[in-house]
């Protein structure tokens, strides 16, 4: 039974910025916000950069050819983003646990969200379950959050281009 989905939102939400780099703190301040996350201080132009920063580092982690490179590179960011696990109970959702500590700037919040969520998902789901898409040409970046954890694609987008092309590859 998976308990903790912390792990699934941090990745997916580090999948979607990855995938398409905000361009603004305001377009950050929204993705964040319609993925779920309580800011609760305005976002400048330098958690923007720390953002990417985080992003960056994280894409190095998708990318990294063995679990324990995969590993190193996490706990790089562990170390980097070291924030204290505290129980809250913000506007009254109920009592739950972040990683971050109080009144962080969303660019430090990202990098300890990020982290946290990328070594709970491994951990919990499998070091191989964070990658880029099998479709030559398509580079995006996918958690495999699936029941068999076995998923090769981005989207049944690119699944159904797949099978077509090695379908159009085996008739030739």
């Amino acid at each position: 039974m998976h308990l903790n989905p912390y792990g699934e939102d941090a990745v997916n939400l580090a999948a979607d910025l990855a995938n398409r780099r905000p361009a603004d703190p305001g377009e950050l301040a929204d993705r964040c916000r319609a993925a779920g996350l309580a800011l609760e201080q305005p976002v400048s132009a330098d958690d923007l950069v720390r953002a990417q920063e985080t992003l960056d580092s994280w894409e190095k982690v998708v990318d990294a050819a063995e679990e324990h490179e995969r590993a190193e590179l996490v706990n790089g960011m562990l170390a980097a983003a070291a924030a204290h696990p505290r129980l809250t109970d913000h506007a009254g959702t109920g009592w739950h646990l972040h990683y971050r500590d109080v009144h962080r700037p969303l660019g430090a919040l990202l990098s300890s969200l990020i982290a946290v969520g990328t070594a709970l998902h491994l951990a919990g789901r499998g070091m191989h379950r964070l990658r880029r898409c099998a479709v030559t040409g398509c580079i995006t970046i996918f958690a495999d959050t699936s029941r068999t954890g076995r998923q090769r694609y981005c989207s049944q987008r690119c699944a159904n281009r797949d099978a077509v092309r090695r379908h159009r590859a085996r008739a030739a």
